[in-house]
């Protein structure tokens, strides 16, 4: 029977499945935008959306069940202080699942995972500002 499998399996083991969520939840929180294959993109959705949910309550509890699933404090720290302000007065549906294409290797459809009301200049700042750094260390 199949009682309460609910969500997709992805081909990988429950612990590798919980990483590869905690580092996309703190890539999309960081980034506001990844690219990734619809399937993925599609059980991420509802992880991101909850743990919005959490920052919109801001309370210390909170911020501890979102550390547990994301495992990164800058990021939480991030949606706490940035995301729960931003999304206060929004009820639901954070997130955005765009479709584009397929990817050239193996076909696999892929998807664009974004914040709604997303901030357009995170994406790619830290990559940025390491890069002007690395850049004056050279000189």
């Amino acid at each position: 029977m199949r009682h309460k499998l609910g969500h997709r399996i992805l081909n990988k083991s429950t612990s590798h499945r919980k990483a590869m969520f905690a580092n996309m939840a703190a890539s999309l929180i960081e980034h506001e935008q990844i690219v990734t294959t619809l399937p993925k993109a599609k059980e991420m959705a509802p992880l991101m959306d909850k743990l919005v949910t959490l920052a919109k309550k801001g309370d210390l509890a909170a911020r501890r069940q979102a550390l547990a699933k994301v495992r990164n404090e800058d990021a939480v720290r991030k949606l706490f202080d940035v995301m729960g302000e931003r999304y206060k007065e929004r009820s639901g549906g954070y997130t955005r699942v765009l479709k584009a294409g397929f990817r050239h290797g193996d076909n696999a459809p892929i998807a664009v995972l974004e914040l709604v009301d997303r901030d357009e200049s995170a994406k790619g700042a830290a990559d940025k500002a390491r890069h002007e750094a690395e850049l004056e260390a050279g000189e």
